[in-house]
C-alpha cells in the first residue's frame, strides 16, 4: 500500500476518533490490552458487594460496568463529567432510578457525609479526602488506575517532541500512602506492566486521538513521518507493541465505635 493511500486511511481514522461511554469496539480485533492483568477488577468488586450496600461509581463513563453488576438500582449512585457521557447517563441511568449526578470526581462530591458502603472507580480521578468523607465507617473503596508510565513506548513512537509524563504521581505507592495517611487500611494493593499490541497503524491513530492526554498535540499531518516509520515496523514485525501500566488498590475506612 503506497504512502498516499495510507495517509488517507489514517486521516479517516483521525476523523472517526469520537467515543461515547468507554467503547473501543471501533478498533476491536486490531489491538489488544488488559487481557492478562493479575487481577480482575469486576470480580474484586463483586467479592465485596452485597445487595443491601449503597454503591457509588465515580467517573462511570456510560454506566456500562455499573449496570453489569446487576445491583439494586435504588442502591446505586454514579458521577460523570465528560459531556457526551453525561447525556448518555441521563438517558440510561436516571430512568432506572439510579442517583446519577454530573460531577468532577477530583473535586468535592455532591453527596452527604457517610452516604455509601462502597465506592468504586476505574481509570478515573478521585480525592482521598472526599472518599473518606462520603464513605460510611468500615466502607470500602476499590480503584483500578492507569499508571504514570502507561503507553510511553507508543507515545515516543508517534510524537516528534515527547512531553513529560502527564501524571507523574500515578504510582501505587503514592496512592497507597495518601489513603493510609488519612485513616484507611489497605486490603489489597497490586501493580502491573503488561503488553499493549496493535496490528493496524490506523487503529493506533484512532487510539492516540481518543487518549489525547497521553498523546498531546498528536495529529496525522504533523506526525506522518513517524506513522510511516510505525508502518515499517508493523510490516517487519507483524505488531506494534508497548506497555500498559496499571495498579489496583482496595482500602477500608476505619471502623469507629
Amino acid at each position: 500500500m503506497n504512502k498516499k493511500t495510507l495517509l488517507t486511511r489514517w486521516m479517516q481514522e483521525e476523523e472517526n476518533a469520537h467515543i461515547q461511554g468507554w467503547d473501543f469496539s471501533h478498533i476491536k480485533g486490531k489491538y489488544e490490552e488488559e487481557n492478562d492483568l493479575p487481577w480482575d477488577y469486576g470480580e474484586i468488586v463483586r467479592q465485596y458487594l452485597r445487595p443491601e450496600m449503597r454503591l457509588l461509581d465515580l467517573d462511570t463513563g456510560g454506566g456500562e460496568f455499573l449496570l453489569s453488576l446487576r445491583h439494586p438500582y435504588h442502591n446505586l449512585a454514579a458521577t460523570e463529567n465528560y459531556p457526551p457521557n453525561i447525556a448518555l447517563c441521563e438517558r440510561r441511568l436516571l430512568p432506572l432510578g439510579i442517583d446519577f449526578r454530573k460531577a468532577d470526581s477530583g473535586d468535592r462530591l455532591p453527596f452527604d457525609d457517610r452516604s455509601f458502603d462502597m465506592i468504586i472507580n476505574r481509570h478515573g480521578d478521585f480525592d482521598p479526602n472526599e472518599i473518606y468523607r462520603v464513605l460510611k465507617n468500615g466502607g470500602i473503596f476499590i480503584t483500578e488506575q492507569v499508571g504514570a508510565e502507561n503507553d510511553r513506548e507508543l507515545v515516543e513512537l508517534l510524537l516528534n517532541d515527547v512531553s513529560d509524563i502527564p501524571f507523574p504521581d500515578q504510582y501505587l505507592k503514592i496512592a497507597q500512602a495518601a489513603f493510609e495517611e488519612i485513616g484507611f487500611s489497605v486490603i489489597k494493593a497490586d501493580e502491573a506492566f503488561r503488553p499493549i499490541k496493535f496490528w493496524d497503524v490506523g487503529a493506533l491513530v484512532w487510539f492516540a486521538r481518543i487518549i489525547e492526554w497521553e498523546f498531546p498535540n498528536f495529529n496525522v499531518r504533523d506526525c506522518q513521518e513517524n506513522l510511516y516509520h510505525a508502518q515499517e515496523i508493523l510490516e517487519q514485525k507483524g505488531v506494534l507493541e508497548g506497555r500498559i501500566h496499571r495498579f489496583l488498590l482496595v482500602v477500608e475506612k476505619e471502623r469507629l465505635e
